[in-house]
């Protein structure tokens, strides 16, 4: 068994420190003997820099008469060895690594291929352990039972159906960009678990895009995301000279684009944010106006009067706008058109309610 062409074999194929390679084989024949020799706590291997094997030993103790020829040695074998050993001393005595026959040399080499193979799934899980959270561009490799499995490049990641787009369609060999919602470890190394439809992807793509959000001058305050249809994200400047919103979308719309370009045509409103829920919520619902909104802070709900031509835009199709908005605000809103106001509040005395707005809260604003 040349153990050096196995070290120095796997430690280019799989980029593994070579002391660390060494130790895995020291411990590897030392295992492989044990089943072969019998021993079972007097081995010990040491690495021959000068002929690159592995040189086994039986540690023995000096006596005077031996009775365990398996771990003790006469003193008169024992100087032969060692020239000042003394009574009671230990002796390594050579144990020649080739009578363990082939059959333990194949064991010594699985047992450091096994070893090797668990090393580097703990590394690989080391270096995506703290990735949650962060973007990660991979490859797609194919479809499992409606899953997308991506090649990452040390590992593969995959995208559970239910955090895919109905949109999106991909073939094999094409790049893509998904946020990292969790890693997993598995027999098979590190799982990582990604997404197409978080709302921290689009969080990420546009701290990518906007360097005014990497420096911290504007300062994202929430996203939400009709999958494949529409998204918002409120934004804010700490900054009184720099516009927000206009630093989202860039020149000309070309930082928005290409944002709405990797989320494959996904629409994007930028919003104002403001602590004042009044304001926040006007500008959620943007682009439909609004003509007066009533706030119940107490129970975080609040009423939003619209101009009649405004209720459809303001609902938005399949109640996707203000579902965007509740998602933004975490705030329950009730949109109604001024007519319908009108009419709610003067058939209030009679008891009668004959309204048709369109109440939303954030349970119902699910995708």
């Amino acid at each position: 068994m040349d153990l050096l062409n196995i070290i120095n074999q796997i430690g280019k194929e799989k980029g593994i420190d070579r002391n660390k390679l060494i130790e895995l084989l020291k411990d590897a024949v030392i295992s492989a003997s044990k089943k072969r020799l019998g021993f079972i706590d007097n081995l010990e291997a040491v690495f021959n820099e000068e002929t690159g094997e592995i040189d086994l030993f039986i540690i023995k103790k000096v006596v005077e008469e031996v009775g365990k020829p398996e771990n003790e040695i006469s003193i008169k074998d024992a100087v032969e060895i060692k020239a000042d050993a003394k009574l009671d001393d230990t002796v390594m005595v050579p144990c020649s690594v080739e009578g363990l026959g082939r059959i333990a040399a194949q064991s010594a080499k699985q047992v450091i291929l096994q070893r090797v193979r668990d090393a580097e799934r703990e590394s690989v899980f080391d270096e995506y352990k703290n990735k949650k959270g962060a973007l990660l561009n991979g490859m797609f490799l194919r479809e499992d039972r409606g899953d997308i499995i991506v090649d990452l490049g040390k590992t593969e990641g995959i995208i559970y159906r239910r955090e895919q787009s109905f949109r999106e369609k991909f073939k094999k060999g094409d790049r893509l960009t998904a946020y990292v919602i969790d890693i997993k470890k598995n027999t098979r190394g590190p799982q990582v678990i990604l997404s197409r439809t978080h709302p921290g992807l689009l969080i990420k793509l546009f701290e990518i895009e906007v360097p005014e959000i990497s420096d911290g001058i504007v300062v994202i305050k929430g996203a939400a995301r009709d999958i494949g249809g529409r998204s918002k994200i409120a934004v804010y400047s700490n900054k009184k000279d720099v516009d927000a919103v206009g630093a989202c979308v860039g020149m000309r719309g070309i930082r928005v684009q290409s944002i709405v370009q990797e989320l494959r045509g996904e629409k994007i409103d930028i919003v104002e944010w403001s602590e004042d829920p009044a304001i926040y919520v006007k500008n959620a619902l943007a682009p439909a106006k609004t003509s007066n909104i009533i706030v119940n802070a107490k129970d975080k709900s609040m009423m939003v009067i619209v101009p009649n031509d405004q209720l459809s835009l303001a609902i938005g199709k399949k109640g996707q706008n203000v579902k965007l908005a509740v998602k933004l605000l975490h705030w329950k809103i009730d949109i109604k058109s001024e007519s319908e106001y009108k009419s709610e509040s003067a058939s209030v005395s009679e008891g009668v309610n004959e309204s048709a707005s369109v109440s939303v809260s954030e349970g119902e604003s699910g995708d």
